[in-house]
C-alpha cells in the first residue's frame, strides 16, 4: 500500500467507499484471487533519494524516533535519515541520543551518505560545524597555561577534568601530586574544582595531557623530570623485553605518562565512528 510507510490496517489509507488507483500484480485462477498493488501506481521515493539528498546536502527535520545507538529523523514523509550518536557531538561522548535531542525536536543536519539500496540515510549533526580539534582547541588550550576545571570521573589510572562543556583532559596519576599516589581519591573527589596545567594538546588523538603537581614548576624544572620519565620508561621496555620469550616481542604497549597513553580509555570523551 506504501512504499515508505509501515501500514497496521488498511484503513489508515484507504476507506470503504473510496475510489482508488491500483495495479493488478498477479492472478490466482485456482483460488480466484486478485493480487492488486497500490504503491505501485505511484513511484517509489527511494529511487530518487541519493539524486536529491547528495553528501553534504543540509536538511531539516524531525525527531521520529529514538534508539539506544542515535536518532531517526524525517526528513520527508515516509524518508527518515539516521543520525547516530558518534556524528552528534565533536567533544562529547554521547551515551545515548536523548542527551542531545528529543522526540519531536525539529533539526537541521547534513548528509553524510546515502545506502539507496538498503533503504539508509546517514545524517551529521556535528558536521554542521568545523571540528573544533583543527583549529579551535589547540588555539584556546596550549602546554605550560594553567586552566581551572572539575573533576568528573575518577579511575585506577588518573583523574578527568572537564575544561569546558563537553571537553575533557586526563590527569594522569602520576601527575596528581609530588608523593607517589596508591589511588586518586586520596586527593581528589568527583565535583572538586582543581587548577590544572595543559601538558601536552594532541589534535591527531584528540587527547589534552594535564597536571597538577607541576603548577609551580619552572620550565627546567618540567625538562627534567619529562627526562627522567622517559629513561624510566626506556628502562621498563628494555627490561620488559628482556624477559620476553625467545623470538617474540613484548606484548602490549607501553603508557605514557602525564596524560599521553591509553591508560585503559580516551583523554577525551570523543564518539568513536561505527566500525
Amino acid at each position: 500500500m506504501s512504499w515508505t510507510r509501515r501500514i497496521n490496517h488498511p484503513s489508515e489509507l484507504v476507506q470503504i467507499g473510496d475510489n482508488i488507483e491500483v495495479q493488478v500484480l498477479n492472478i490466482n485462477k485456482d483460488k480466484q484471487e486478485i493480487s492488486l498493488g497500490m504503491k505501485q501506481v505511484m513511484p517509489n521515493p527511494w529511487d530518487k533519494v541519493a539524486e536529491r539528498y547528495p553528501p553534504n546536502t543540509v536538511v531539516s527535520g524531525v525527531v521520529r524516533n529514538l534508539t539506544n545507538y542515535g536518532a531517526f529523523i524525517e526528513i520527508e514523509e515516509g524518508i527518515d535519515g539516521l543520525l547516530h550518536v558518534s556524528d552528534m557531538s565533536w567533544v562529547r561522548k554521547v551515551a545515548h541520543p536523548n542527551e542531545v535531542v528529543q522526540k519531536g525536536d525539529k533539526v537541521t543536519c547534513v548528509v553524510l551518505n546515502v545506502d539507496q539500496e538498503r533503504k539508509r540515510i546517514a545524517l551529521g549533526l556535528k558536521q554542521m560545524n568545523n571540528d573544533p580539534w583543527e583549529g579551535d582547541i589547540p588555539g584556546r588550550y596550549k602546554p605550560g597555561e594553567v586552566k581551572k576545571g572539575k573533576v568528573t570521573k575518577l579511575t585506577n589510572f588518573g583523574v578527568f577534568i572537564e575544561l569546558e562543556p563537553g571537553l575533557e583532559g586526563l590527569l594522569h596519576i602520576s601527575e596528581l601530586a609530588d608523593h607517589k599516589v596508591e589511588s586518586p581519591e586520596d586527593i581528589v573527589k568527583v565535583g572538586d574544582e582543581v587548577e590544572v596545567k595543559i601538558l601536552r594538546v594532541d589534535s591527531a588523538d584528540r587527547k589534552i595531557g594535564l597536571s597538577r603537581k607541576r603548577l609551580g614548576w619552572t620550565k627546567e624544572e618540567e625538562e627534567a623530570e619529562d627526562e627522567a620519565l622517559a629513561r624510566e620508561e626506556a628502562q621498563q621496555a628494555a627490561a620488559a623485553q628482556a624477559a620476553a620469550p625467545a623470538g617474540k616481542q613484548a606484548g602490549g604497549k607501553k603508557e605514557l605518562r602525564g596524560g599521553t597513553g591509553a591508560g585503559g580509555g580516551q583523554l577525551i570523551n570523543m564518539p568513536e565512528g561505527e566500525k
